[in-house]
């Protein structure tokens, strides 16, 4: 198990005098499916922004076990899950690649605004005919002098409504298999690109989500992160680096849902005892437990493996499969254990269920995790 410093429990803890203005109308806003722009602004000015990113462009300069401790910590006390993953989103999908891949100048010209929360990104990977399968994609990017024009659409922006700066895939080749396709940083208001209206969902709604649409859109030659064929590296280290980021804010979820339902079976009273002393009630809590510490011990298991520069394709698949199956339980169990006060919008735990799904869906459905699994053991 890993030991916290002083100073990694100071920063997760740093959070604590934000999370009421975080929390405040959470219900409303979900119902409103509005991103809660001001709570954007509350969260800049705790840096959580900037957790992993160098100092000498205004982060924090944190590694990876330490950004994942601070934003379980984020996923435990704020209970605006879409907030949560739109913050995610954020860090993981142009921050995170530009700093590993990207030119000193680009660097320069966007990871302080990005530490800040001044610009909002996203990327954009998925399309209409080709969700889990990103090697079948279609959009195009052609070299025209010192530009790329890039043709296509894409589909499932999170952030895509609100953001300012995207990380977009396309084909930059006939080549088939992982070498074809680049990423692009594309600006909002590039001419060509068009960001789609938001598109009403099941869960996370206060995270908007938005189709892509590029035509003849032209992108600087020097936009290009890493190297001209090189997207499906910048592509898979993105994605571990979102699953671990993204998940370990779904156990600090599970976590503070776990100490709210003991919390309920104690104070609750039915037949003129609490409810916790049924058995049926009490079995339910202790699985969220064991949900909670099994994917907080692959999760973190992967991560140090990965910061050891460790092959984690295994790992990753595992913490990914369980914590985002273990949530939907831990949810679908809090629903019961409030009962009919569960199945109520006024208590924010219904959302808390139809939050959870997503997570079977994004970064590569269970499905998916399932067969990669299945092929590393021969099968």
């Amino acid at each position: 198990m890993i030991k916290w410093s002083a100073d990694q429990q100071a920063l997760r803890e740093g959070l604590g005098p934000y999370l009421g203005d975080l929390n405040d109308g959470h219900v409303e806003q979900d119902a409103a499916a509005s991103f809660p722009r001001a709570k954007w602004e509350v969260l800049a000015r705790t840096g959580i922004l900037g957790l992993p990113f160098d100092t000498e462009y205004g982060g924090l300069g944190q590694d990876l076990l330490t950004t994942m401790y601070v934003l379980e910590g984020l996923g435990e006390g704020c209970r605006d899950a879409g907030l949560n993953f739109s913050v995610c989103t954020h860090v993981v999908s142009t921050g995170v690649p530009l700093q590993r891949f990207g030119s000193a100048g680009l660097k320069e010209r966007y990871l302080p605004r990005i530490c800040t929360g001044e610009l909002i990104a996203a990327h954009a990977i998925s399309e209409p005919d080709s969700g889990s399968d990103a090697l079948a994609m279609r959009t195009r990017a052609r070299r025209d002098g010192e530009e790329w024009v890039l043709d296509g659409s894409k589909a499932f922006v999170s952030n895509g409504p609100v953001a300012d700066l995207f990380v977009v895939y396309a084909r930059t080749s006939d080549r088939p298999g992982p070498l074809g396709f680049t990423a692009f940083l594309v600006e909002r208001d590039t001419p060509g690109l068009q960001v789609g209206r938001p598109i009403a969902k099941m869960g996370l709604r206060t995270s908007p989500l938005s189709e892509l649409f590029l035509d003849g859109c032209r992108v600087p030659a020097d936009r290009v992160l890493g190297r001209v064929g090189g997207g499906y590296l910048v592509m898979e280290y993105v994605m571990r680096w979102e699953i671990l980021l993204s998940f370990a804010v779904n156990a600090g979820e599970m976590r503070g849902r776990l100490d709210r339902c003991v919390a309920y079976a104690r104070e609750r009273t039915q037949f003129g005892r609490p409810i916790g002393d049924n058995q049926a009630v009490s079995h339910r809590i202790v699985d969220m437990r064991v949900g909670v510490e099994t994917s907080r011990a692959l999760l973190y298991g992967a991560a140090e493996k990965m910061a050891a520069g460790e092959s984690v394709t295994e790992e990753i698949a595992i913490a990914k499969l369980v914590t985002s199956e273990a949530n939907v339980a831990s949810a679908l169990s809090a629903v019961q254990i409030f009962g009919g006060n569960g199945y109520m919008a006024e208590y924010g735990i219904e959302k808390e269920l139809r939050n959870s799904v997503a997570g079977t869906i994004y970064s590569g459905t269970s499905e998916i995790q399932r067969n990669r699994l299945a092929a590393l053991l021969g099968l």
